[in-house]
């Protein structure tokens, strides 16, 4: 997996005409009609790419402002998730626990992405906001 950080980028792929999904259960249902139609094969597959779409929404609804953008993409055997949101802050792992032990709520999601996608990229998008896109490969077909 390579994390990337923040960058300013001028140049970003044009958000979809479709509006973006309200609900991280909107997007997972977009992921599984993607894979579903390109890569049927795959379609039972899914667990990785379904968790890291639902932390991606999760996180742009909780803490970004808001989904402002979607797109899914299949690559071969893998799932590219692009979410974009209001926020120009990266995201980042928060400890588990305080400075006395204590079990914090949250901050668990943007662990799992990096552990379950090949490829993670936060870029700035030119009006504000982020645009992270997480690759996650899709066991070969037989």
């Amino acid at each position: 997996m390579r994390e990337k950080q923040l960058t300013r980028s001028t140049v970003v792929r044009p958000e979809s005409h479709l509006p973006p999904p309200l609900r991280p259960a909107d997007a997972r249902r977009a992921v599984r009609g993607a894979v579903a139609r390109q890569l049927p094969c795959a379609s039972a597959d899914l667990a990785d790419a379904l968790l890291v779409t639902s932390e991606l929404a999760t996180n742009a609804i909780l803490h970004g402002g808001g989904i402002t953008g979607f797109d899914v993409d299949v690559e071969g055997c893998a799932v590219r998730v692009s979410v974009s949101d209001r926020s120009d802050e990266v995201p980042v792992a928060e400890p588990a626990a305080d400075e006395g032990g204590r079990c914090r709520p949250g901050g668990r999601g943007w662990p799992i992405v990096c552990r379950l996608a090949r490829d993670v990229e936060v870029a700035g998008l030119p009006r504000g906001g982020k645009r992270i896109t997480a690759v996650v490969p899709l066991r070969p077909c037989p």
